[in-house]
C-alpha cells in the first residue's frame, strides 16, 4: 500500500455511551480498523458539552475520526437544547403542494441550520437526507420522507443537500433503493418488498440517480426485494454495485445502517454481517449499542482500503481538513 493508504481510517463506524470518553473507549476509538463515531440522544446534555466531546475524539486521531449523527428534524433529531428545532420533512413537502419555490427555499435554508449547528458542535456528517417515498405504508418513515412523489423528494433534497454544502457539511441519501412500501420496522424486523425491479428503479429509487453528484454517501436498506435479490440490500451486491454503482452511477460512501439491527440478521453473525457488507460493496460499517460486538468485530476483522477509498471518505468533510 502506497502511505497514503497506510493512514486511512478504518471502516467500522462505533458509538459511545455517555457524555464523556471512557478509558475503554478512547482505546476502542483508537483502534485502526474504527474510521467513525455516531452519536446519539445519550451523547448530549448541551452544545458545550458535546462539543468537548468532540474535540476528545478528534483529538484521539490522525486523520480525524469521522464524527456523525442522525440529525433529520422531527422526531430523529439527537441534539435538542440550544439546538434549532427541525420540522419533519413532510412538512417541506406540505409546502410544496403550496408553493414549490418556496418549499425548495426553505429546504435550503433549513439545511444551512442543521450543517452550521452540527459544524459548530464539532460534527462532521449527518446521515441526511431521507429520500424514501411516502407512500403511507411506512411507520418508521412516516413523516421523515419529504413526499409521494420521487420528483419531490428529489428536489427537495437537492435543496436541502445545497443548505448542508453552504455550512461545509456533505450528506447521506437513505435508505436505498427505498424503505417506504416496506411496512416492517427494519430496527426490530427483517422488512419484505415484492415489487419488481421496474417499479422500484422509477419510483423509489428514481431520487438516487437523479441527484448524482450532489449525493456524498448513502445508506441502503435492510429490506428484501425478493424479485431482484434474496439478500438484504444492504448486503446485496446486486443493489449497491451492479445498480447504485453501475447503473445509477453513485461514486461516493456507502454505510451499511446499523449491523445490531433485527434486520441485518439475516447474515448471521456480526462478522458474517460485517463481511457480507463489505462483499456487496459497503464502505463503512455502522455497528451501534453493542460495544461487545464492535470490540469482537474490529479484532478479527480482516480488510484494505479500496483504490478509492480515501477520496470517497474525505469528500466526506468537505469543510474541515484532514
Amino acid at each position: 500500500m502506497t502511505p497514503c493508504m497506510q493512514r486511512a481510517p478504518g471502516p467500522v463506524v462505533v458509538d459511545v455511551a455517555g457524555f464523556t470518553l471512557t478509558d475503554a473507549e478512547r482505546d476502542r476509538l483508537r483502534h485502526p480498523k474504527v474510521g467513525g463515531v455516531i452519536l446519539f440522544a445519550r451523547n448530549f446534555a448541551n452544545s458545550e458539552q458535546v462539543r468537548r466531546l468532540c474535540d476528545d475524539i478528534r483529538a484521539l486521531r490522525s486523520p480525524q475520526l469521522l464524527i456523525c449523527v442522525d440529525h433529520e428534524g422531527g422526531r430523529v433529531q439527537r441534539f435538542r437544547e440550544g439546538f434549532t428545532a427541525i420540522p419533519p420533512m413532510r412538512e417541506l413537502g406540505e409546502l410544496w403542494e403550496r408553493a414549490p419555490l418556496e418549499a425548495c427555499k426553505e429546504a435550503t435554508r433549513l439545511g444551512r441550520i442543521i450543517g452550521s449547528e452540527l459544524r459548530e458542535a464539532g460534527v462532521d456528517l449527518s446521515f441526511t437526507p431521507v429520500l424514501d417515498l411516502d407512500h403511507g405504508r411506512s411507520a418508521v418513515i412516516g413523516n421523515r420522507a419529504f413526499h409521494g412523489d420521487p420528483r419531490v423528494v428529489t428536489l427537495l433534497a437537492r435543496s436541502l443537500n445545497h443548505g448542508l454544502l453552504l455550512a461545509g457539511m456533505a450528506n447521506c441519501g437513505k435508505h436505498f433503493p427505498g424503505h417506504g412500501w416496506a411496512s416492517a420496522d427494519s430496527h426490530v424486523a427483517l422488512p419484505i418488498d415484492e415489487r419488481p425491479l421496474k417499479a422500484i428503479i422509477e419510483h423509489d429509487a428514481a431520487p438516487y440517480g437523479w441527484l448524482g453528484e450532489a449525493l456524498f454517501s448513502v445508506m441502503p436498506a435492510h429490506v428484501v426485494y425478493p424479485q431482484v435479490d434474496h439478500q438484504p440490500a444492504g448486503f446485496s451486491r446486486k443493489w449497491l454495485k451492479t445498480i447504485l454503482r453501475s447503473r445509477l452511477g453513485f461514486d461516493g460512501v456507502i454505510f451499511s445502517d446499523d449491523l445490531t439491527m433485527e434486520g441485518a440478521a439475516i447474515a448471521g453473525d456480526i462478522h458474517a454481517r460485517a463481511r457480507a457488507a463489505l462483499d456487496a460493496g459497503c464502505d463503512m460499517l455502522l455497528v451501534c449499542n453493542r460495544p461487545d460486538l464492535a470490540d469482537a468485530l474490529i479484532a478479527k476483522l480482516q480488510w484494505r482500503p479500496g483504490r478509492q477509498w480515501l477520496r470517497r471518505w474525505q469528500a466526506l468533510r468537505p469543510g474541515r481538513d484532514v
